[in-house]
């Protein structure tokens, strides 16, 4: 298969650059039949946000997919999530996420916290690896995405892959509207 291509990335396939991904990301993608379809590719870490990384690599907004991490609880149970949406989009936390949590308050889980349980780096964290107990939702409008950009668990590389590919994660659930 060919590895995914986008703007000036151009990429390999992700498991033959282990050295480029975070290890959860490397155990989940070898027990993933579709990872054959994800690419990886070495970036400044420097540009790793969106804004400075689809200047620099002639990349769309639209091309690329953030993932936050948010928290809720109910019941003294808390509910975990990570949000996947269009970059140019935000996760709506206090309305869509929060219902579909069934939390009363959904709030961005401290960044400490996000990156020492997910093992990932900050600016890197990826809907791919994420802890089993953690939901992960996935706004329908990246399955659009012919060829989707997301972080790969540290600052100094992206994945590519196509975006239909996301609703097709471990534990995925497609939500309609979840960015406004």
């Amino acid at each position: 298969m060919t590895s995914p291509r986008l703007g000036t990335l151009t990429t390999v396939p992700a498991l033959e650059r282990p050295d480029l991904l975070a290890a959860p990301v490397v155990t989940a993608l070898g027990a993933w039949p579709p990872a054959s379809g994800v690419g990886v590719v070495e970036i400044d870490p420097a540009l790793a946000d969106t804004a400075a990384l689809t200047e620099a690599y002639e990349l769309s907004l639209t091309d690329g997919a953030n993932c936050v991490i948010v928290a809720g609880r109910r019941g003294g149970e808390e509910r975990v999530a990570a949000c996947v949406v269009r970059a140019d989009t935000r996760a709506d936390v206090n309305n869509l996420v929060k219902r579909t949590l069934d939390v009363r308050k959904a709030s961005f889980l401290n960044t400490e916290r996000a990156v020492s349980e997910s093992a990932m780096e900050y600016g890197g964290v990826t809907p791919v690896g994420l802890p089993a107990q953690w939901r992960i939702l996935v706004d329908r409008r990246l399955l659009d995405i012919e060829v989707a950009v997301i972080g790969s668990g540290v600052r100094h590389s992206k994945l590519l892959l196509p975006g239909a590919l996301l609703a097709e994660l471990p534990g995925a659930e497609v939500v309609d509207g979840l960015a406004g």
